[in-house]
């Protein structure tokens, strides 16, 4: 077997409370790994797929990673090139943590990787982007962009990928308790309403500048007093069992805020230090834990690395 490209790309939190679409951030872990290596067989082929209990395809159009490897190929002029890819999944499906958006960034970088490179790191977002589309029908990159770049990413425009990295105060932790209930992105998408108020606007409006404005002045207490959602957490918190409660003990052990990931059921937190983010994420998990829910917990500081060769 031929040597190939290992690629690491971690999970990542979208939304951020208050930007829905336009904000997310990376976490160290966890995150799917993907191996690319050179075939004598022309054309792009998975070879394998782990970790995804049999739920994932192997036809290249149809898998989040193969459609977005395929048309950073095609882009390239190196369609007929033979490449494999191994797909190894350690994430959960339908967590709110990105995986469909980890796949594809891994595939984009380990195949450009292979071919020595011909595009920075950025110019592979758009056929991310298209490979994460596959999975849930819509051209947004909150989740691949951090993924793929790292760090806290505001998407001023997705339609154009206008991509921002924002800066982060020094011990910034995240906390994300996933709890064994699936809740698919397009049954979260359904649950909204297409109509927010003008009330609703200005507050959220302020919120998201207001976190900006404290990520950027390491402003810990504004951070904490714009980490709040009017239009999106109220419409999909009845999808997760105990969200308000999970949310209280979040917020009574310190997190400066504490919101849905995503699409949820994963619910994330933010804390000034990792010592706190530990006691939230301990204090989350016992609601859960409390009701029967089996659960898993990461902590992490906002990964600025994004999609790495291992």
């Amino acid at each position: 077997m031929k040597a190939g490209i290992k690629v690491f790309a971690p999970a990542t939190v979208a939304n951020v409370a208050v930007g829905f679409d336009i904000l997310g951030f990376a976490l160290e872990r966890p995150g799917d790994e993907l191996i690319a290596r050179f075939s004598d067989a022309p054309g792009l082929r998975i070879t394998k797929i782990t970790g995804d209990h049999g739920k994932l395809p192997y036809d290249v159009e149809k898998n989040t990673a193969g459609f977005a490897a395929l048309r950073l190929l095609e882009h390239l002029g190196e369609s007929g090139i033979g490449i494999e890819l191994e797909i190894h999944k350690k994430m959960p499906f339908g967590s709110g943590l990105g995986s469909s958006a980890a796949s594809a960034a891994a595939a984009v970088v380990a195949v450009n990787e292979l071919l020595k490179n011909p595009l920075e790191k950025r110019e592979l977002l758009p056929f991310a982007v298209l490979g994460e589309q596959v999975a849930d029908g819509a051209y947004h990159a909150d989740n691949v962009a951090p993924s793929l770049i790292g760090g806290m990413v505001l998407i001023r425009n997705n339609q154009e990928l206008d991509v921002h990295r924002l800066y982060t105060p020094q011990g910034l932790f995240a906390t994300v308790v996933y709890p064994h209930v699936e809740i698919l992105t397009k049954d979260a998408r359904g649950v909204l309403s297409p109509t927010v108020t003008l009330q609703q606007s200005i507050e959220q409006s302020g919120n998201l500048a207001g976190l900006i404005v404290g990520l950027f002045t390491s402003d810990l207490e504004l951070i904490r007093r714009s980490l709040k959602d009017v239009i999106i957490e109220p419409q999909r918190a009845r999808l997760i069992p105990r969200f308000y409660e999970v949310k209280e003990a979040a917020l009574e052990a310190g997190a400066l805020g504490c919101s849905i990931s995503g699409a949820g059921p994963s619910i994330f937190a933010l804390s000034a230090n990792a010592a706190i983010a530990e006691e939230v994420g301990e204090a989350m998990r016992r609601v859960f834990a409390d009701a029967g829910i089996p659960n898993d917990l990461f902590v992490s500081p906002i990964n600025q690395e994004g999609a790495i060769k291992l």
